[in-house]
């Protein structure tokens, strides 16, 4: 294990988010959800490029077809095309009936079979609603409300075998991670049980990663902190990063021995002990992760 951090890109996106390693091109993808455009890095060659969408884009996974996404946005889920000529083509795949206005989706992925799921929250995460929601979408399903009472869905990530799912709620009057047994043939999660209360802890909870050993990778948001935690909710180690809100991260690399991280940078703090905030950081954890499922 390293403690070195590098920085990947020095964007200092206002909400960097969703980052997916694509192992056939060797890239890193991301998004900056305010300012609703995707992002890639060119792991050879150290060049990015974005695309611009039209409205806040917060989760993205991999579809088939080179340049082609799945994502959850402020209205619902889209399919995106990302374009040689640097246009994003979007095309709504299924709109989203949210409880009350001004809510869009924020973390998602897909499960290892290939179904997308994505969480929806308020925007404004002072009013501590608990409007949220976690979604399934399949093109033969559609797009269904699955679990609710939720105010900031994030940590989503399924366990190697994909027969353990995991969901956190960042808002600060909840800091939790819970963990559900998943029916892989299905997608129906049961048996929520509490995997780890992160009050007790430095950082809330954020956006996360699975490694090849079964461990959780979560972002402790404001602490600076990448916490790993066993199968069983031990905490096993924690790697800092040189910003204070780290959203969410990736394993990615040649060897998928490299965790990405992405960071947020607030309007109305001040940056001044942390001026990359908004950033995309590589970590060294000693360990390996998994290629992330393509939508199917």
């Amino acid at each position: 294990m390293s403690g070195i951090v590098e920085l990947v890109v020095d964007a200092r996106h206002g909400v960097g988010e969703s980052p997916v390693w694509h192992v056939g091109e060797q890239a890193l993808y991301w998004v900056d959800i305010p300012k609703g455009q995707l992002w890639r890095w060119d792991a050879g060659s150290g060049q990015t490029r974005h695309w611009q969408a039209p409205e806040m884009l917060a989760c993205i996974a991999a579809a088939s077809g080179a340049g082609a996404w799945i994502a959850g946005m402020e209205s619902g889920i889209f399919a995106l095309q990302a374009g040689a000529d640097g246009k994003l083509n979007t095309r709504l795949l299924a709109a989203v009936a949210h409880d009350q206005a001004a809510m869009r989706f924020n973390d998602g992925r897909c499960d290892r079979q290939g179904r997308f799921w994505a969480g929806t929250m308020v925007m404004n995460m002072g009013l501590a609603a608990r409007a949220g929601a976690w979604f399934r979408y399949t093109d033969s399903g559609g797009l269904q409300k699955v679990i609710g009472d939720f105010i900031t869905p994030n940590g989503l990530a399924f366990s190697p075998d994909g027969r353990t799912m995991y969901l956190s709620d960042s808002h600060p009057s909840v800091q939790c991670i819970w963990a559900f047994d998943y029916d892989t043939d299905t997608a129906t999660p049961t048996n929520r049980r509490l995997f780890v209360d992160m009050k007790a802890l430095p950082g809330r909870p954020d956006g996360a990663a699975v490694d090849a050993e079964g461990c959780y990778w979560i972002c402790g948001n404001d602490a600076g902190l990448v916490h790993r935690f066993t199968p069983d909710g031990r905490l096993d180690q924690s790697l800092a990063v040189p910003v204070k809100k780290p959203a969410m991260c990736a394993f990615g690399g040649a060897g998928l021995d490299t965790l990405f991280v992405t960071s947020i940078r607030p309007a109305d703090l001040d940056l001044s002990d942390q001026p990359l905030a908004g950033s995309v950081f590589a970590l060294r954890p000693g360990v390996c992760g998994l290629p992330e499922p393509a939508f199917i």
